[in-house]
Parts: C-alpha cells; structure tokens; sequence
C-alpha cells in the first residue's frame, strides 16, 4: 500500500499549472459527454489531458524509462502513422456522388482554403517561425488528422495547442459559420434555391475518380501524397465493391480505433510546461482566424461567381468548403431551411463538404512544399 507520506508528498509535489490541465481536460470531457462535441476525440484527449498532468506520472515516465504515453507517440504519432491510417477510415465512409455529380463544386473546396494562407502570414507577423506559423494555419484545414500530419511533419513546438484548437473549432462549427455567413450574406443570397440534378454515377466513375485525384494531386503536390493516397484508398475499398467487409471494417473498427489511440496519445504535448504559455491563447486566436477566414473565402468565391453566372448560387454552400465533414453541409442545409422551409441545399452543400476534404490534404501538402523552398 501507499504509505500517507508519499501520497501527500505527491498533492504537494502538485503544481497550480497542472490543476489547470486538469480542469482543461475536465471541460474536454465535459464538451465531449454533456454537449457532444467530437466525442470521440474529445473525451479521451480531455482524459488523456488529466493522464499527463498527474505528478510523476507513470504515463510519461517510468524512472529513467519512457512511459507508455511518449512510447506510443513516439510510434504512432512522430512518424505520422495514426493520421495516415485514420485517413483511410475517412476515406471509406465518404460518398463523392454529390461532387461527382457537379465536379465544378471542387473549386469551393480550393477556395476555402484561404483562411489557412491567410493565418500563415499572419501568424508568421506575429512572430513564430515558419515551421510553427506553417502549423498554426494548418488548423484551418479544420482537419484534425491533417493538423497533427503537418504539426509532426515540422516538428512544431506547440503540436498539443494546435491539435486541441484544430478539433476543438471543428465541434463548434455549428457555432462559429452561421454569424460569418450571415454577417458576409444578404438575406437575399441565403434563399437562393439551387437545383439539384441527381443522377447515377456509373461505377467505373466511382473506381477511378480516387486513383485519379491520387495522380493529379502527386502531380501538383507531391508532398500530399501520402495524405490523399491514404484517403483515397479507404474511398477505393468503399466504392470497388468486392470488399465490403473491409470498407466495413474501415470505416467502423478501425477509424474507432484510431481515435481512440490518437485522443490518448496527442496527449503527450498537452503537458502542462509545454501547453501552458501565452502562445497557446494566442495559436487558439489564430485558429479561430484561419476557420472564419476559411469560411468567408468559400463564401466570397460563390459571390464572385454569381457576377458571371446567369444560375445563381447560393454564397452559403461556399462555407461547406472546410472539411468539418459532414458537419458544415448539415449546418448550411439547417441555415436554408431557416430562410426558407422549401430550400433544400444539403446535396450541393454536401458535395462542396467532400470537395474541402480533398481540398484541406491537399493545401496540407502545399504548405509543406510552400515552407521547404522558402526554408
């Protein structure tokens, strides 16, 4: 048994940063169970959070050995293996019909990725480095694998503060897009109908649309590739049709999996002398920066087309731009219904959602390109 000694050696060996951590992990937990917010990912980061922070935990250190925290990260998370495999479980429960339906939707996605190279600049006046400011922006990919993917990928020194502002801002996207889009729209543009022309995507269509945005995008980005090849891969098992049971196993055992790990695991830069420093508040700023900026691109880009085009769009499904899939197009499809209860956008909105999904890996590899030339 513990002897009364070392137990109230250790609350006094208790610092006030890690109290904070602990409450920092509490309202994860309580995000995650009372107002569902990522629950997947938030409760075991807020818990993971609580695991770290403890004193001498054995999670971090075991004596003069590793703990099994900074084990697993350093297996899983530093060579970007757990980002990589989620992919493929995203990749499989994605259904590019929409888009396919209506390829030009793919430039919505490109468009509302502005925020990202917006905050980068930014970030970079500010006063981090390029690797860190390339990692800040990265949280307007509003992509929690891809965050991690780039965070590592620059060995940034602020990876727990990014990762908890990428996935924390991708639950409050139903809180953060309606005042952007509605302070950037007129009431007008938000009940602009749009027709949506379902038809069925042959096969073949199905099979070779991921094997080629993976060559395209190769070609454009090479640096992306193991991002788009990954989740593509997961679509390919989805759409190939003769193997269901590892699309099933895919998009359910293993993405859950995965996120369990990963919640646990970025917990190793959630320490509280690494996390608790002004810089964190200031990259929670910024990331909230990168996702409005983000959605007003999306949403000026649709205005920008609607001076050309004799069928209207509507600027609301340019916000569907990020990659908060599926929840940004469920959140422009809630915002028509209110303006109008016989507006129907969720398709198109849905369609530009898996367009930014494609997009955010993409300018993911870009900035990596972006930030080694100029290195």
């Amino acid at each position: 048994m513990i002897s009364t000694g070392v137990l109230f050696g250790n609350i006094l060996e208790t610092t006030w940063q890690q109290i904070v951590m602990w409450c920092i992990g509490g309202l994860l937990i309580y995000l995650a169970i009372a107002k569902e917010m990522e629950p997947s990912l938030l409760l075991p980061m807020g818990f993971g959070a609580i695991l770290v922070n403890l004193p001498f935990s054995g999670a971090i250190t075991q004596g003069a050995e590793q703990g099994i925290i900074t084990i697993l990260y350093n297996a899983t998370i530093s060579n970007e293996l757990l980002p990589l495999l989620l992919f493929i479980g995203i990749g499989a429960m994605i259904d590019f019909g929409p888009l396919l339906t209506n390829p030009k939707l793919m430039f919505f996605g490109a468009f509302a990725q502005f925020g990202i190279f917006f905050t980068l600049c930014l970030a970079r006046l500010l006063g981090f480095s390029l690797r860190d400011a390339a990692s800040i922006a990265i949280i307007g990919a509003a992509d929690g694998p891809t965050s991690i993917f780039v965070a590592e990928y620059f060995k940034s020194n602020y990876i727990g503060a990014i990762i908890v502002a990428a996935y924390s801002y991708m639950a409050l996207v139903p809180i953060v897009q309606p005042p952007v889009i509605r302070a950037v729209t007129t009431k007008e543009e938000r009940m602009i109908r749009m027709e949506y022309n379902q038809r069925e995507i042959p096969k073949y269509i199905r099979i070779l649309f991921p094997i080629l945005v993976t060559i395209i995008a190769g070609l454009v980005a090479p640096r992306s590739v193991a991002l788009v090849g990954f989740l593509m891969f997961g679509n390919l098992l989805r759409e190939c049709g003769v193997l269901n049971s590892l699309s099933d196993t895919a998009q359910n055992v293993l993405a859950n999996l995965i996120t369990i790990l990963l919640g646990l695991v970025v917990a190793n830069g959630m320490v509280a002398d690494k996390f608790l420093a002004p810089e964190t508040l200031l990259i929670l700023a910024l990331g909230l920066v990168a996702f409005v900026m983000d959605t007003v691109g999306g949403v000026m880009f649709a205005k920008f087309i609607n001076l050309f085009s004799k069928k209207k769009v509507n600027p609301m499904i340019g916000a569907c731009g990020i990659s908060a899939f599926p929840m940004s197009s469920r959140v422009i499809h809630k915002m028509a219904l209110k303006e109008d209860p016989y507006n129907f956008l969720l398709m198109h909105a849905a369609g530009t959602n898996v367009a930014g999904q494609i997009a955010s890996v993409i300018a993911g590899g870009l900035v990596i390109k972006l930030v080694e030339n100029l290195l």
